[in-house]
């Protein structure tokens, strides 16, 4: 690789987590102005014309902010998860399919879900560190929740990895150039919807920071700049699931204008969940990732099997 493709590759990342940045301010933006709506009360509109800047005037006051922290706290570990937990959740942007195939991932599928399997560690360690009953609460509860949801999100990959027969987002778009996957697989792609939910840890699965119930949970004894990297981590896992979702289930076509109309439309379904749903209760949490979700997934995955076992044999 010549130092044109390398500069190349540095300058597209940078833009692209740039973007990805300015998206998920103004995502939060996004938010408060529908759950204001929703709550028949006026979102941000103070700032500047029609509230726009509110998302700058917010980051601006939470990194300029003093840091405190628990004077027992794991010093090293604490600061450092939510600094890796953004981390995280912009490298796995880097599966995002480039026309230039800027990172040829063949495997991109697999390095999304080891992305996502890393980031509970560091809602765990944030949690731990803090050592605050509650916060260590929030952190056993996020881990258990993500572990559960992750075996249906695998799945569901895995049934379209079977079908499609390959680990590539690429893939994806060209098999959907004739029918979208969501017609294909309905309540798959339900099952997809609410497991992000649960991986997100986004309302009614946002058990790891129960403020009726844990003060406000693993990110209780955060402030200032590390909160701020927290919530930013968070929404940019949204952007993500979102971009994802239009990948695998509504075309995939990401060269076009629709793809990002289509991503801004299910990030705002995830803004109309949390303003209608109430918080599920724990048991029914798990009940519902292993005695509904999972057999679904199993089913789905041996009839995309079959499915792909047939083309083979007419193709033949």
């Amino acid at each position: 690789m010549g130092l044109y493709e390398v500069s190349l590759s540095v300058v597209s990342s940078l833009l692209l987590i740039i973007c990805v940045l300015v998206g998920m301010a103004f995502l939060t933006l996004l938010e408060r102005k529908v759950l204001g709506y929703i709550q028949i009360r006026k979102g941000p509109n103070k700032v500047g014309v029609l509230g726009l800047p509110q998302p700058l005037a917010d980051a601006l006051k939470l990194f300029t902010k003093e840091g405190t922290g628990p004077v027992l706290s794991n010093y090293i570990l604490y600061y450092l998860s939510p600094i890796v937990s953004l981390f995280l959740a912009l490298l796995v942007w880097m599966i995002y399919p480039y026309m230039t195939v800027l990172f040829s991932f063949n495997l991109g599928l697999l390095f999304f879900l080891c992305c996502t399997s890393m980031g509970v560690y560091t809602v765990m360690i944030a949690g731990w560190s803090s050592n605050s009953n509650y916060a260590l609460l929030g952190g056993l509860r996020a881990v258990a929740q993500t572990i559960s949801y992750e075996v249906s999100l695998a799945l569901i990959l895995l049934s379209f990895v079977f079908l499609i027969e390959s680990y590539c987002l690429m893939d994806f778009i060209i098999m959907q150039g004739c029918i979208w996957f969501v017609f294909l697989s309905l309540p798959l792609m339900l099952a997809w919807f609410a497991s992000c939910l649960a991986e997100t840890n986004r309302t009614p699965f946002d058990f790891a920071e129960g403020e009726s119930e844990l003060v406000s949970g693993f990110n209780v004894e955060y402030s200032s700049g590390g909160f701020a990297l927290i919530f930013m981590a968070e929404y940019t896992s949204i952007m993500f699931m979102s971009m994802l979702f239009c990948v695998m289930f509504l075309g995939g076509d990401v060269f076009t204008f629709m793809f990002f109309v289509k991503l801004a439309s299910l990030a705002f379904i995830f803004v109309w969940v949390r303003g209608t749903l109430p918080r599920f209760r724990y048991d029914k949490l798990m009940y519902l990732a292993w005695s509904s979700y999972l057999p679904l997934s199993l089913n789905y995955l041996f009839f995309f099997l079959g499915l792909s076992v047939l083309i083979l044999s007419v193709v033949i």
